[in-house]
């Protein structure tokens, strides 16, 4: 893991900015962006930042999925979509950041720990929130996360409204055109407008980013491991 020492930046009447990461060699980290195919269930349940995940597909079938991540200074985008029926379990592994998830498309049955996340919610996760997300089919999602005080500024500049974690996972229901900005929003930020790829290539096969090129035939396995 990269050391890291934070500087402080100042605008031009000499008030603090935001801290930046920086390497020790004194270089700010730059946003990146990184697209990943799987045909792996352990390998699609490892590339999930933030948390220990455990993915087990309840039906037989070629899995196949892809991981979209991009990290800003202090915003964290994820998305992701799978092609089988599975339980994904996640324990984050952070007390430091907010984090939210939504749908990207309409598609099968989808919950979070017995609540169902339609296309027009919104789910708010508690800090090392401890989470089965159930699936009955190929289904689009995505998560993204701010540092806690972010979230909670932002709250109060836009909505007037209190975001911090909530105790307990909840959902929201947003306007619909507020749905539909948030969406269209986090697809222009991901390489390829937020649009999957196909779930099922020539062959059912795909290839990571690490160079994995396995089908899979049955049902499936775990990973575990923290990744922040």
């Amino acid at each position: 893991m990269t050391a890291l020492t934070l500087t402080q930046r100042r605008d031009d009447l000499g008030r603090p900015l935001r801290t930046l990461p920086r390497k020790l060699s004194g270089s700010v980290l730059m946003p990146w962006s990184a697209v990943r195919t799987f045909s792996d269930p352990d390998d699609f349940a490892a590339s999930i930042r933030a948390g220990e995940a455990e993915l087990t597909v309840t039906e037989r079938g070629q899995f196949s999925a892809e991981a979209t991540r991009i990290e800003f200074h202090r915003l964290w985008i994820q998305r992701f979509s799978d092609s089988l029926p599975r339980v994904l379990h996640t324990a984050l592994v952070t007390r430091r950041r907010a984090m939210v998830q939504f749908r990207t498309a309409p598609g099968p049955h989808l919950s979070v720990s017995g609540l169902e996340v339609g296309p027009t919610n919104i789910l708010r996760h508690s800090l090392s929130d401890d989470f089965h997300q159930r699936s009955s089919g190929a289904v689009s999602y995505a998560a993204m996360s701010l540092p806690v005080e972010d979230m909670v500024a932002v709250g109060e500049a836009m909505a007037g409204t209190d975001l911090a974690p909530p105790r307990d996972a909840m959902l929201i229901t947003p306007s619909p055109s507020a749905m539909a900005r948030l969406q269209q929003l986090h697809a222009a930020a991901v390489p390829g407008g937020g649009r999957p790829r196909n779930h099922r290539p020539p062959g059912g096969r795909t290839r990571s980013r690490a160079g994995a090129d396995r089908g899979h035939g049955g049902l499936s396995g775990q990973s575990r491991g923290p990744r922040e």
